[in-house]
């Protein structure tokens, strides 16, 4: 096959964000508080904490981010100029249900998705929306502590429900839950809404923790999905709908059975236990044994198995930016990631923050996936985030970004050649966002710069990269210049 065009001209190029991250306006317009707007910021050395109540004199970086809300024309307009065809956007459930299980909209959040959609639409990107993405309305937590009661579940699809309806001629790709399978680990609990007696350590795993607790939220997010799936195909039987897995590459330390057999254990549990549910149906019989082994017993209602096969996803989509050793490794040797951390690579260099810069771990994710599922795949989240230099002339010359984003591309031409049916590629904070692990400004991923600080303070103007001009390049050739 010619490598240099492998792209099929339907394939959607772009760029992701989240509203936590994004839109700021947290209380304006009906609004009320989600769980990420509890979250104070951090830094790379500092957790980020979680409040019950909003602190007087604490920073909380999602209650402005950068602004969305009132920038969405200028910010569109620039994705238009680069030339995307698709934006992976989120809606905030608390914008539209300010208190999760109100029995009606609110009508002000809904007409603000209306005039982001038309904006879209003026410029022929297609929205992929997130209906869920780290932020359910606080309130849900307060009453009953979130996705740990099955509570949850109606007050999604009631949500799901609204908005498939009301965008139903205007939206076509929509993503029930991001990194769904985040929930695996401790940090999962709060991104469920979920409340322990002390949460406060939960970035850099302190926090008091319940197995228990997790694995029945998860498995109320995984029969909502199952539920909105259904809900969606009968709204309009044009939707097609995705999960969305936080894909956690690890490779054995060694070539000792031992280790190759805890590299394939983890890959089961933190990669495939979730997807196996939302593209098969059911749980998979490795996640029984587990179960047993953690003394984990998820409470079922009777239906939920007929639920769970009646919701089966159409496309997998996940997040990629790096991969780790697991197995037999010397104490010292950690290295971080997207939740999910391991042991350092010696073949491979890191990021600011550590995390590991692997393009070929990509091409091995898409063909282990591919092979296990065979249903169109997007990549909808892989960036690099690094420390910006704004030059005297207002310059930033991102030429790492653009050599981490090149690598990863040409990993993607090769996975296509492979066979893989990749349709999509939106990388990670397109334009600069707050960070949700760390709450900082200064892990910078986008191709946009934004004028703001870890301190919350800046004008908020928006400025082009380097990487600017190269993506859109990238776009205009379909994948064949990547010089």
């Amino acid at each position: 096959m010619n490598k240099t065009h492998v792209f099929p001209s339907s394939f959607l190029w772009g760029g992701a964000t989240a509203a936590n991250q994004y839109e700021g306006a947290w209380n304006l317009d009906g609004k009320m508080a989600s769980t990420a707007d509890m979250m104070t910021s951090g830094t790379h050395t500092v957790p980020r904490r979680i409040t019950r109540r909003i602190e007087e004199g604490v920073h909380y970086p999602s209650h402005e981010a950068v602004d969305f809300y009132h920038h969405y024309k200028e910010d569109i307009q620039l994705f238009a100029e680069m030339g995307f065809s698709c934006f992976r956007l989120s809606i905030a459930w608390s914008r539209i249900f300010p208190n999760g299980d109100d029995t009606a909209p609110n009508e002000a959040g809904l007409q603000f998705y209306d005039n982001v959609f038309n904006e879209l639409r003026k410029y022929n990107i297609e929205p992929i929306v997130t209906i869920s993405h780290y932020e359910a309305p606080f309130a849900l937590t307060e009453k009953f502590n979130g996705w740990a009661s099955r509570e949850a579940i109606d007050c999604y699809v009631r949500y799901c429900k609204t908005i498939f309806t009301r965008y139903k001629d205007v939206v076509k790709y929509w993503i029930t839950f991001n990194e769904i399978n985040s929930l695996i680990v401790p940090a999962g609990a709060f991104l469920a809404g979920a409340l322990l007696v002390d949460n406060s350590g939960v970035f850099n795993n302190t926090a008091v923790d319940s197995t228990q607790l997790r694995f029945q939220a998860l498995h109320h997010q995984l029969v909502a999905s199952a539920k909105a799936v259904k809900l969606a195909h009968d709204i309009n039987p044009e939707f097609k709908v995705g999960c969305m897995i936080n894909y956690s590459c690890g490779y054995g330390s060694t070539c000792k059975p031992e280790d190759m057999l805890t590299a394939l254990r983890m890959d089961q549990i933190n990669n495939m236990l979730c997807s196996d549910v939302q593209v098969r149906g059911e749980y998979p019989d490795f996640a029984r044994r587990y179960f047993d082994e953690k003394n984990i017993h998820i409470h079922m209602a009777e239906e939920d198995e007929e639920i769970l096969k009646q919701g089966c996803v159409d496309f997998y989509s996940f997040s990629y930016y790096k991969s780790h050793v697991v197995g037999t490794r010397p104490e010292g040797d950690e290295t971080q990631g997207n939740v999910f951390g391991g042991f350092k690579n010696p073949y491979l260099t890191a990021n600011d923050w550590g995390w590991q810069i692997d393009p070929v771990g990509l091409r091995y994710v898409l063909n282990h996936v591919y092979d296990r599922y065979r249903i169109p795949m997007m990549i909808v989240e892989n960036g690099l985030g690094a420390i910006d230099v704004v030059e005297e002339d207002g310059s930033i010359n991102d030429t790492y970004r653009i050599d981490f984003l090149r690598d990863h591309i040409e990993q993607m031409k090769e996975a296509v050649c492979d066979g893989v049916n990749l349709i999509g590629y939106m990388p990670w904070g397109c334009i600069d966002i707050v960070s949700a692990s760390t709450g900082e400004m200064a892990k910078r991923y986008g191709f946009i710069h934004v004028d703001k600080d870890n301190n919350g303070h800046g004008t908020l103007k928006r400025s082009r990269k380097k990487s600017f001009y190269w993506y859109k390049k990238v776009i205009a050739s379909n994948g064949e210049d990547l010089n």
